[in-house]
C-alpha cells in the first residue's frame, strides 16, 4: 500500500516580511527612544528603520500603537535579563545582587519610562506592564529579605516593606541620575538606602551575617 506523505506546511513569505518590518519599526522607534528624543515623528522613525513613511502606517494604525509596541518590545527584552537573586545567606551579598541588578535594569528602562511619560495617554497595555513590572520588583524584595522582614511585626514589616520598594523602584533611580550621580555613584546611595532601612527597623542580620563577638 503506498504510504501517503504527510502534508508540509507552506510558510507565507509575505507574512513573514511583514514580521520583520514591523520589527524593524519598532527597533527603529527604540532606538529614537534610547537616544531620549522628545518626539518620535513618522519620517524620523521611517528613515532611521529604512521603510517608507506609507509602510510604516500600513503595519501600525498611529504612532502611539507604534510607541506601545516599542515600549513593550523594551520592557520584554529587560524582563529577559532578570535572574534568580539570593534569599538566604549574609545580608551585604544579598543587597550586593539585588542593587546590582536593580541598576542595571533601571537603567536600561529609562528611556523608556521618559517615553511614556511624554505621552498624552499610555495605553492601559503598557501601564499594565509597567506595574506588573512594580509588582515583581516588591515580590522580589519579600523573596530577598524574608528573614528581615519576617522578623518584625505586622505593621514594621509593611512600613520596611514600602521602604524598601520606594529605594529600589525607578522613580528613586530617576532622581539620583538626574541628580548628576553616575551608574555606580546611584547604586552605592541604592544599597546604602536599603542597608539603613534594614538596620532601622531593626530587622535581624539575617542567615550567615557573621558569628557573634566572641563566638
Amino acid at each position: 500500500m503506498k504510504r501517503t506523505e504527510a502534508a508540509v506546511p507552506v510558510t507565507d513569505g509575505r507574512t513573514e516580511r511583514g514580521r520583520q518590518t514591523r520589527e524593524k519599526i519598532a527597533d527603529a522607534m527604540l532606538s529614537l527612544i534610547d537616544e531620549n528624543q522628545a518626539h518620535f515623528p513618522a519620517d524620523k522613525v521611517a528613515e532611521r528603520a529604512g521603510v517608507s513613511r506609507r509602510l510604516v502606517f500600513h503595519h501600525f494604525a498611529d504612532m502611539a500603537e507604534l510607541a506601545e509596541v516599542a515600549v513593550n518590545r523594551r520592557l520584554e527584552q529587560l524582563a529577559a535579563q532578570i535572574r534568580p537573586l539570593p534569599t538566604e545567606g549574609p545580608r551585604e551579598l544579598r543587597v550586593a545582587a539585588l542593587t546590582e541588578q536593580r541598576a542595571r535594569i533601571l537603567e536600561g528602562v529609562t528611556p523608556a519610562r521618559l517615553a511614556v511619560m511624554r505621552l498624552e495617554n499610555p495605553s492601559p497595555r503598557i501601564q499594565e506592564a509597567v506595574q506588573q513590572m512594580l509588582d515583581f520588583a516588591r515580590l522580589r524584595l519579600t523573596q530577598i529579605f524574608a528573614a528581615e522582614l519576617d522578623a518584625l511585626p505586622e505593621s514594621a514589616r509593611t512600613d520596611l516593606l514600602h521602604g524598601l520598594d520606594a529605594v529600589t523602584t525607578w522613580s528613586a533611580w530617576y532622581h539620583w541620575r538626574s541628580g548628576g550621580l553616575s551608574t555606580e555613584q546611584a547604586r552605592r546611595t541604592m544599597a546604602a538606602a536599603v542597608h539603613a532601612l534594614l538596620a532601622g527597623a531593626g530587622a535581624g542580620a539575617g542567615a550567615g551575617a557573621g558569628a557573634e563577638a566572641g563566638d
